[in-house]
């Protein structure tokens, strides 16, 4: 079985609380976008799971890999459950907040789910993603959803995205520890309805309405992400801003506005993609 897990982007991201078992509550709008990885589940025939990567994820020990954490997960509900051969082919890149290893891990779960008909739920699949990484629930129903608590809580919402825009996604060569952007953020309470402005507001109204909290702390530790929002704007985004805790940017453009990023942003991984597929992607 065949797959293409897909990166997300995050429309906002408040840091709402410091809870008491040291993670934080959030608030942020995830949004599928179509930038893929390869991932093919196949029946072993070798009597035990194993995984190859290839591309940007070669150097994470496969054991370690959240891929081999879902066959695990998996195989305590199903003990009987076949042992399979996976192939990864990684286009995402790694440590960029685009949610490459969760998709990846997310997309493992559903497709054993199918080839071995399991018979699970989209609900219990998300309970189960939610014991990998708290990324991993959405792209279990990889469309744009709310997300709370630590991001596993989820509701579905839409985005008012410009009729045949874009979103041109720049990864540049730096890299943020999350625990490093945890760091440097306050926590408090949600100033705005960021769903309703999400759904309600155009993008070019978003700019000083929807914003990511993790910004402040990391653009100050680097600068040239700040340097990459201000040049995206200056590009003619309606909205910019970073994704997860970085170190990807992207910009949301109007129809036939998007630049040529590429050019732009020489040294940095880049993908354009269709906004008006991004409120929800094929599984």
């Amino acid at each position: 079985m065949m797959t293409f897990p897909n990166a997300k982007i995050n429309l906002g991201l408040l840091i709402t609380n410091r809870r008491a078992d040291g993670y934080h509550d959030l608030l942020t709008v995830f949004c599928p976008v179509g930038w893929h990885d390869i991932l093919e589940i196949v029946p072993s025939a070798v009597g035990h799971d194993t995984l190859e990567v290839g591309g940007n994820g070669c150097d994470c020990p496969p054991e370690k890999n959240l891929v081999m954490k879902a066959v695990g997960a998996l195989r305590r509900e199903f003990p009987d459950m076949p042992f399979v051969e996976i192939f990864l082919e990684k286009f995402i890149p790694d440590g960029a907040g685009l949610g490459g290893g969760s998709a990846d891990a997310a997309f493992t779960l559903r497709s054993l789910n199918s080839l071995f008909s399991l018979g699970l739920s989209d609900d219990r699949l998300a309970e189960i993603a939610a014991t990998i990484g708290a990324d991993c629930p959405f792209f279990i129903y990889n469309r744009t959803m709310t997300g709370t608590g630590t991001g596993t809580t989820l509701s579905p919402t839409t985005v008012n995205f410009p009729e045949g825009g874009s979103i041109a996604i720049v990864k540049p060569p730096v890299g943020v520890s999350t625990r490093e952007a945890y760091a440097g953020v306050n926590p408090r309470p949600a100033a705005v309805d960021l769903a309703d402005i999400i759904a309600r507001r155009p993008v070019g109204e978003w700019k000083d309405l929807v914003v990511n909290d993790f910004e402040e702390s990391v653009f100050a530790a680097h600068p040239r992400l700040s340097e990459i929002k201000r040049r995206l704007y200056e590009s003619g985004a309606l909205y910019a801003s970073m994704s997860g805790s970085g170190s990807a940017l992207f910009g949301i453009f109007g129809k036939g506005d998007v630049p040529d990023i590429e050019l732009e942003f020489e040294d940095c991984d880049c993908k354009i993609v269709p906004a008006d597929i991004a409120n929800s992607l094929s599984k």
